[in-house]
């Protein structure tokens, strides 16, 4: 290939790599790509053809059928890598596959060309997730949640909780999440009832759906999302003893009051989920307190005190 034909190549590789393109679309950015560049737009479709061809033999899995867009499946391209970059991907590979990403994780591996030599001295993973994320129905179900995430219309699954109950729920705005090992499906009910807060929407509207207890989805609306951001509840909470020098790790908190000498700080935060919020003040034991909002505050004592009296009934 000649420097002119490796750029077009390139740029193929480019277009088709942000996403499948049909022919005639291809067609017309590359022509565009050309003329930017001083160079023949002629003949497009032919040097389209024949570039498509030399880079599936030069490894490129380049998918295309007629009246079906180019698609790239899987790029040869050489990845050059210093040996900290190496070490990076090999433990993000690691990181995926002990929390059951298999499929993410070997594609790490590929690009990275890693093997057991890349691997970061004393390094261990130790994550027990509760089920391989790479298997077939799980990715079908992921790829119809990204599905109705782009139509932002509501939209039913057929979910089963832990306890083998089973029933249709109607959501509206909808993500996914990761959290503690776990993927979950984040989304707004709009029809869920509300135990401390009348105003509607609200944060208690928002539920989580664990992604392997799916079990089908029902009917497809037209009707659009209303809410284009969760409901959100803010919570203010003071630490103290070891936490007097907590400093916000995350986008969503900020400190309302430091005292030095009374060795205590104010944290308010914006929370979407409140159970995942409780777990992780809980952890704190004796070192945090909630101060508003009050029915929180009352939520948060009667959790601790089943658990002392847990301690207490055993003692």
């Amino acid at each position: 290939m000649t420097y002119n034909q490796i750029a077009f190549a390139l740029e193929i590789l480019k277009l088709i790599a942000a996403k499948p393109r049909k022919r005639e679309e291809l067609s017309e950015l590359l022509a565009e790509f050309l003329d930017k560049n001083d160079k023949n737009a002629d003949d497009i479709p032919q040097k389209l053809t024949r570039t498509i061809r030399k880079l599936r033999d030069c490894g490129f899995n380049i998918k295309s059928a007629p009246h079906h867009p180019y698609e790239l499946l899987e790029s040869n391209f050489p990845v050059i890598l210093s040996p900290q970059q190496r070490q990076a991907l090999y433990m993000a590979a690691h990181f995926l596959a002990n929390m059951g990403f298999s499929a993410p994780a070997s594609q790490i591996i590929r690009i990275g060309k890693l093997s057991e030599a890349d691997q970061p001295p004393n390094f261990k993973v130790d994550f027990s997730p509760p089920i391989d994320y790479s298997e077939n129905q799980i990715t079908t179900i992921v790829q119809k949640l990204q599905e109705q995430f782009e139509r932002k219309c509501r939209y039913s699954i057929y979910y089963e909780n832990s306890n083998g109950e089973a029933k249709f729920w109607d959501l509206d705005l909808s993500g996914l999440r990761l959290h503690n090992g776990v993927l979950y499906l984040f989304a707004f009910v709009p029809d869920a009832d509300s135990r401390n807060i009348q105003k509607r929407p609200n944060v208690e509207q928002n539920f989580i759906f664990r992604v392997d207890r799916i079990k089908t989805f029902g009917g497809t609306t037209n009707i659009p999302w209303f809410w284009q951001e969760f409901p959100t509840l803010t919570i203010r909470y003071c630490m103290t003893g070891p936490l007097k020098t907590y400093q916000p790790r995350r986008q969503n908190e900020r400190v309302i009051e430091r005292n030095i000498e009374k060795e205590y700080v104010v944290i308010e935060t914006t929370e979407e989920f409140i159970f995942w919020f409780s777990q992780r003040i809980l952890q704190y034991g004796s070192n945090v307190q909630i101060l508003e909002p009050e029915w929180l505050v009352q939520e948060i004592k009667q959790e601790l005190i089943k658990a002392y009296q847990n301690y207490e009934n055993n003692s």
